[in-house]
C-alpha cells in the first residue's frame, strides 16, 4: 500500500510520535519482505533484517535526515544490512557493487492473479528476466515493477548514475532477443484480452 503524507508522517516519527513509527512499519513490511527474498530464501534472516532495520530507526530517530523517498531510504538500508548479515554468516562475501544471488520475482500480490493467460504471461516475464545476471535483474525489478528513476537506483544500489546507465543499456542488449519474443506474447495477449472484453 502507498502511503499517503509520507513526509508529514516521516517528521512525527523523528520526533517520537509511536503511531507515525507504526504507520511506517505497517506500511512497508512487506514490501521490504518481498525486497529481501529477492537476495535470500532465508525467511528468518530477512525478518531479522526488517527488525534490525526498524530498531535502528526508532533508536536514530532524531539523527535521521529527511529522504526524499521513504521507501527508497528503507530498500537501500535493508539491502545493506542484508549484505552485512548474509556475509556474516559467510554464505557469500560481496561489497555492494560486486556479484551477488537475486532471483527476480514479481511482487507478492501478483501471486494472486487467477487469470490462466496472465499467468502464463507473468511466467514468460520471469523465466526471460531469471536468465540475466543479477544486477541486471535487479534493475529491471525496480525500474519496470517498483517504478523507479534511474537516479533513485542508484541510490539504492549505491552506485553512480553513469553505472547504472551503462547497466541498464547491458541489460536491454541482452534482452533484445528474449524481448521480440516477448512482445509477441503481449501482442496475442493484448488482442485476446480485447476480445474476452469486446
Amino acid at each position: 500500500m502507498e502511503l499517503e503524507h509520507e513526509r508529514d508522517i516521516w517528521s512525527d516519527f523523528k520526533k517520537g510520535d509511536w503511531h507515525a513509527y507504526t504507520l511506517l512499519y505497517d506500511a512497508y513490511y512487506k514490501r521490504l519482505n518481498n525486497y529481501g527474498y529477492k537476495f535470500t530464501r532465508d525467511v528468518a534472516l530477512i525478518e531479522d533484517a526488517i527488525q534490525d532495520l526498524f530498531v535502528k530507526l526508532w533508536t536514530n530517530r532524531e539523527t535521521l535526515g529527511e529522504p526524499s523517498s521513504v521507501k527508497n531510504y528503507l530498500y537501500k538500508a535493508l539491502r545493506h544490512a542484508l549484505f552485512r548479515k548474509i556475509k556474516s554468516q559467510r554464505k557469500f562475501t560481496l561489497a555492494p557493487t560486486e556479484s551477488y544471488d537475486y532471483t527476480f520475482e514479481l511482487s507478492w500480490h501478483d501471486h494472486l492473479v487467477v487469470d490462466e493467460d496472465e499467468r502464463e504471461l507473468q511466467r514468460i516475464i520471469k523465466d526471460v528476466t531469471g536468465k540475466l545476471p543479477a544486477r541486471q535483474q535487479e534493475i529491471v525489478y525496480m525500474r519496470f515493477y517498483e517504478g523507479l528513476s534511474y537516479e533513485e537506483i542508484a541510490e539504492i544500489m549505491s552506485i553512480n548514475i553513469n553505472s547504472v546507465y551503462k547497466l541498464w543499456y547491458k541489460t536491454v542488449d541482452n534482452l533484445k532477443d528474449a524481448l521480440r519474443h516477448l512482445l509477441c506474447v503481449l501482442l496475442v495477449y493484448c488482442v485476446s484480452r480485447t476480445g474476452t472484453e469486446g
